[in-house]
C-alpha cells in the first residue's frame, strides 16, 4: 500500500516524499489506520519491520492537523536504551521536516549540561518527549512537569524495557498521564508479563501481529562448527579480504569485544568496540562514525542488539552463540533492513552446540554449516541426533514437575 493512499496530511506526505518513502511495510499498513482512528493498540513485530514509522507517522499526522502549543507536552515515547531514544528522535525530526513539531530526547549518561538541557526542555515544554524510563522518572520526581496535555503514550520495545526492570517506572509514568490518552505498545515478543502490562494500561486495544520472533527471510543464515580455540583464526580468515559493506560482530563479553577490536585494528580495518565501559559521549561518537562509514566494523556486546536503525549493515557475525533464540533474532535483525539482503554468520563451539540447536528448533530450520578452512584443522562433529535426545530429556524433566497454583508438586525422579 502506498503512503499517499492512507489519507495523511499534505505536510506529512511532503516529508515522506523528501525521504523517498513510497510504500508501507506490513506493520505500517496495519497499524497506521488503527492509530489514526484513535484506538489503543498492541503490536507484535520484530526489529527491522518499520514499526517506528508505524507509530510516528499517525501521531505526527494528528498533530499536523492543529497548531501545537509550544509549551505543551503532547506525546511521550518510551524506549529501553539511550541509543533507541536517539534513533527515534532522529526519525521524528526527519518525518516532521514540514511540520512545526518540537522533540526532546531524555536519557541518562550525559554530563551536567545534558541534565540541565533536559530539565529546561521538560519545564518549558516540547511537543514530543522520547525518553528512557529511569531518566524520565528521575526528572518527574525532582521537578513539577506538566503532563496534563499528553494525548499519546507510546512504549517501543516494551519486552526489552521489562527485561531491564522498568515495569514499576512505566506504571508510575502511566499514572501521571491523563486518562483519555491514546496508548500504543510495540513489542518484539509477547510473553505473559507484556500481556499483564497491556491489561494494566491499554483500553480495549486492537492487536496486530507481524512475523512474531522469526528471522527476516532476506537474511542468509550460516554457521561454522569449531573449537573455541579456532574462533580467532576463523575471524582472521573471514576478514582477510576487502569488505563491501558494514559489519557487526557480537560477543557475549566485554573482554572478547576488546580483544576482537584490537586484532582487527592490527589487520588495518576501520573498527571500533561498543560496550558498557564506554562513556555516553564515546558511545555516541562510535555510532555516528559507524553510520557515516568512518567505521566499517563494529564489535559489540548485546548493548546494540536492538534499537539501532542503520540500513546498510551487510553482515552480522555472532562470535559467541547468544543465550536464547530471542537474542539471536535481535542480533541478526541488524542486517537485511529496508528491503535489503543480509548475511548472518555464527561460530558454534563444542560447548555452545546445545544452545545453537535450540535456536534451530525455535526457527524450525537447519542452518547451513560451512566447512572450516583447511588451514584451521579439523572441526568438532555437530551431532543432531545426540542434541535432539538431550533436548528431549530436558523437556521431559521439566514436564515431570508440573506446576499447580504457583507451587511445585513433588514426585520421585525416574532415571533417564
Amino acid at each position: 500500500m502506498k503512503f499517499n493512499e492512507m489519507g495523511l496530511e499534505a505536510s506529512v506526505l511532503q516529508g515522506l516524499d523528501a525521504m523517498n518513502f513510497k510504500e508501507t511495510t506490513p506493520v505500517q499498513e496495519k497499524a497506521i489506520p488503527i492509530i489514526l482512528e484513535g484506538k489503543d493498540i498492541i503490536g507484535c513485530a520484530q526489529t527491522g519491520t518499520g514499526k517506528t514509522a508505524a507509530y510516528i507517522l499517525p501521531i505526527l499526522n494528528q498533530m499536523a492537523k492543529t497548531k501545537q502549543q509550544d509549551d505543551h507536552i503532547n506525546a511521550i515515547i518510551m524506549a529501553p536504551t539511550r541509543e533507541l531514544a536517539q534513533q527515534i528522535d532522529m526519525q521524528f525530526e526527519g518525518f516532521s521536516y514540514f511540520v512545526s513539531i518540537s522533540t526532546l530526547a531524555i536519557y541518562g549518561g550525559g554530563d551536567g549540561a545534558t541534565w540541565t538541557q533536559q530539565k529546561q526542555g521538560l519545564e518549558m515544554g516540547a511537543n514530543v518527549i522520547i525518553a528512557t524510563p529511569g531518566r524520565l522518572i528521575t526528572h518527574l520526581n525532582m521537578y513539577n512537569i506538566d503532563l496534563s496535555h499528553v494525548c499519546y503514550f507510546i512504549l517501543d520495545e516494551a519486552d526489552r524495557m521489562l527485561d531491564m526492570g522498568f515495569y514499576d517506572d512505566i506504571m508510575k509514568i502511566a499514572k501521571k498521564l491523563p486518562q483519555n490518552k491514546q496508548t500504543i505498545m510495540f513489542s518484539a515478543t509477547m510473553p505473559p508479563k507484556i500481556q499483564q502490562l497491556a491489561k494494566s494500561i491499554l483500553k480495549n486495544p486492537a492487536e496486530i501481529n507481524i512475523a512474531i520472533s522469526k528471522a527476516n527471510e532476506a537474511i542468509t543464515q550460516v554457521a561454522y562448527i569449531c573449537y573455541e580455540t579456532q574462533k580467532m583464526g576463523l575471524i582472521k580468515e573471514l576478514f582477510n579480504k576487502p569488505i563491501k559493506s558494514k559489519s557487526i560482530i557480537f560477543s557475549s563479553s566485554k573482554q572478547k569485544v576488546k580483544e576482537l577490536a584490537r586484532i582487527l585494528k592490527l589487520m588495518q580495518f576501520n573498527v571500533a568496540a561498543m560496550h558498557s565501559d564506554l562513556e555516553q559521549n564515546e558511545r555516541e561518537k562510535v555510532m555516528l562514525d559507524f553510520k557515516n562509514n568512518k567505521i566499517t566494523i563494529l564489535v559489540a556486546t548485546d548493548i546494540v542488539a536492538r534499537g539501532i536503525d542503520i540500513e546498510d549493515i551487510g553482515t552480522v557475525l555472532n562470535f559467541d552463540v547468544p543465550l536464547d533464540p530471542e537474542d539471536y533474532i535481535h542480533r541478526i535483525g541488524r542486517t537485511a533492513r529496508a528491503n535489503a539482503e543480509g548475511l548472518a554468520i555464527t561460530f558454534v563451539s563444542e560447548k555452545e552446540q546445545r544452545k545453537f540447536y535450540r535456536i534451530e528448533k525455535f526457527l524450525e530450520k537447519d542452518i547451513y554449516k560451512i566447512p572450516l578452512p583447511s588451514i584451521l584443522g579439523e572441526s568438532p562433529t555437530y551431532n543432531t541426533s545426540t542434541l535432539s535426545q538431550i533436548h528431549h530429556n530436558r523437556t521431559q524433566r521439566k514436564n515431570h514437575y508440573p506446576k499447580k497454583k504457583g507451587k511445585f508438586l513433588k514426585s520421585k525422579r525416574s532415571k533417564d
